[in-house]
């Protein structure tokens, strides 16, 4: 991935024009246009440069330059359109279930949180952080890494009860769930909506559950 700077050829006649309305565009909405204009890009499967986004934004390179000193930071941003950080879980939550139901195991291969966040995007976001490791830490530390505090913290309350084992590592229950539903998506290159792909991984659930409750 490059970085604005190192893009700075001139783009095509009335590309960096920031795109006409009544009166100005709050800045909510040039944020909202150019990272848009970003994920068209991403989904078109073309390389993302800034040429080619203030070309489908409208807006001026100086506008976004202000808002995203980095491409690296627009593309996280981007990739995370229609996910959500979930709700903390009610102090009754039965743990078994949100393990089986909140990391990956809706009908799209991803998880409730994020319903209009399609397997296509998934992988074209796998393709691109795994080009680029600054891409892949900067959306962890930006996006993923607070979606999984929720789960993080319910975990951590079940310990406190006694449900769960004193010494259970949160973290790595975690990545061991999430990571039993990565191999069959990246690795086997099969769907979770496939009912056979679903029970193999709610059968690797149960082997990790097994391992963490008291």
């Amino acid at each position: 991935m490059t970085s604005p700077t190192a893009d700075a050829g001139a783009p095509d006649a009335g590309a960096a024009a920031v795109r006409r309305r009544p009166g100005r565009p709050r800045d909510e909405e040039i944020d909202g246009q150019i990272v848009e204009a970003t994920l068209e890009v991403i989904d078109s499967g073309e390389e993302v440069t800034v040429s080619r986004v203030v070309a489908r934004s409208g807006v001026s390179r100086a506008a976004l330059y202000r808002r995203w000193p980095s491409l690296t930071t627009l593309i996280a941003a981007a990739l995370d359109v229609g996910r959500e950080v979930p709700p903390e879980y009610p102090a009754d939550a039965d743990l078994h279930e949100i393990l089986l139901t909140g990391l990956g195991l809706g009908a799209d291969a991803v998880a409730p949180s994020a319903p209009g966040y399609s397997e296509e995007r998934f992988r074209q976001r796998i393709r691109l952080v795994m080009s680029d490791r600054a891409l892949q830490k900067a959306y962890w530390e930006s996006h993923v890494s607070r979606r999984r505090v929720p789960l993080q913290n319910a975990l951590r309350a079940g310990i406190a009860r006694g449900e769960l084992r004193e010494d259970v590592d949160v973290e790595a229950c975690f990545d061991a769930i999430a990571g039993a539903a990565y191999y069959q998506l990246v690795v086997r290159g099969d769907r979770i909506s496939d009912p056979a792909v679903a029970a193999r991984l709610r059968a690797a659930i149960e082997v990790i559950w097994r391992g963490m409750v008291a």
